[in-house]
């Protein structure tokens, strides 16, 4: 059974349809598509419709969570193995590959305090990264 949208009429004055409302939601998911996680979600904040079709395509977070994966390997394998969708392993990974990209390029190498680290989200990284982060450190 086909999903029955009703026609836009375009008024004078009115604003132009939602595109959403107008398209396959297939044609949505590919618009969708070009965003990165962030505006993804931003987008999902715009209007129930839009909030729906990002929500319930897996392959929208697909792309942004495969970025993730190049720096957190073992634990976004891990979660996919587990069953989590896309989405939940993109939220489970995200500030956790941002951390530890930023220690295995350096960006704590030169820290002098703990101080310095009261401004950054941290999180807790397993002994696997932390051997790479620490060969990381012996390499420079």
């Amino acid at each position: 059974m086909q999903d029955e949208r009703p026609t836009p009429v375009a008024t004078p004055n009115a604003p132009p349809p939602n595109f959403a409302e107008t398209l396959p939601p297939e044609m949505s998911v590919r618009i969708f598509s070009e965003l990165d996680a962030g505006s993804l979600c931003s987008a999902s904040e715009t209007c129930r419709l839009w909030c729906k079709i990002i929500e319930e395509s897996d392959h929208l977070w697909r792309g942004a969570c495969l970025q993730v994966r190049a720096v957190c390997r073992r634990e976004v394998d891990r979660d996919r193995r587990d069953g989590l969708s896309w989405k939940v392993t993109l939220a489970r990974n995200y500030t956790r590959s941002r951390l530890k990209r930023d220690w295995l390029r350096g960006g704590f190498s030169h820290v002098r305090s703990p101080d310095e680290l009261r401004a950054r989200t941290m999180v807790p990284l397993d002994a696997d990264t932390w051997g790479e982060i620490l060969q990381a450190e012996l390499d420079r």
